[in-house]
């Protein structure tokens, strides 16, 4: 055992208690989990026939109609079978035995397997027609095509244009009602706004002269100097051989 789970429980190992080890089919385990509260599933039988142990299962007949077959829910449900005779086997020599944990996640030993065995069910009409419903539903695709007689104008609808498409929409437009204007008349209004201040960002350039932004960067090229870093990222100023000011006449 693990020391992280802490103090192991051995008071089940003093009371001797033996315990069987029982493989199920997996539609008769859920049958079982559908039982409300601590209600009944079955009745265990055991009797001695010339001196051999024979043991079955009966399952209630309540729990006895499957609706979901493999998983799926079913169009109809059908009727699993209700005898289930067990195989025993040999623990073989091992040492088995069954632990719980509890909400502590203290282990405590439960007791030690003294049986093995293996309950299936009884070969019967009820038994066949559940495996091949089975497998009728196993075999359906996942995905059916269906034809329609009319088309849906209900479920489907058109998704609103999302805020950044409109908004790219709306700058595109502003930039198309743009008219390029010569390039002597916009050199005039750039000079006249670096005359007030030193730095400009893009944005006010093209409020200030109308231009479209790809235009105005191409005038800007030629006169101005795009700063990358310093206190003035991302901003244009003049070249030094068009700038007026120096000094102290610097303005930012």
């Amino acid at each position: 055992m693990s020391a992280e789970k802490g103090e192991l429980d051995l008071s089940g190992a003093k009371q001797n208690t033996g315990m069987w080890l029982v493989k199920l089919p997996k539609y008769l385990a859920q049958q079982w989990a559908k039982a409300t509260g601590r209600g009944e599933v079955g009745k265990l039988r055991i009797v001695k026939n010339q001196g051999k142990t024979e043991v079955s299962f009966t399952l209630n007949e309540e729990l006895a109609s499957i609706q979901d077959i493999g998983g799926k829910a079913a169009t109809s449900s059908v009727t699993a079978p209700r005898e289930h005779p067990f195989q025993l086997q040999s623990v073989g020599g091992q040492t088995l035995t069954v632990f719980t944990e509890g909400l502590s996640d203290k282990l405590a030993l439960e007791g030690i397997v003294v049986h093995r065995a293996e309950c299936r069910p009884a070969a019967s009409e009820d038994y066949m027609q559940m495996k091949r419903r089975q497998i009728e539903e196993s075999s359906k695709p996942k995905r059916q095509s269906q034809q329609i007689d009319k088309a849906v104008t209900t479920n489907y609808r058109p998704v609103a244009n999302h805020q950044y498409n409109i908004e790219y929409e709306k700058k595109k437009k502003d930039d198309g009602k743009r008219a390029r204007a010569d390039k002597q008349q916009v050199l005039d209004m750039l000079f006249s706004a670096f005359e007030k201040h030193q730095y400009y960002n893009i944005k006010d350039l093209v409020d200030i002269t109308k231009q479209p932004v790809t235009y105005l960067k191409e005038i800007l090229r030629d006169i101005g100097i795009y700063n990358v870093k310093g206190t003035h990222k991302n901003t244009w100023e003049l070249k030094p051989e068009y700038r007026h000011y120096q000094g102290d006449d610097k303005s930012d």
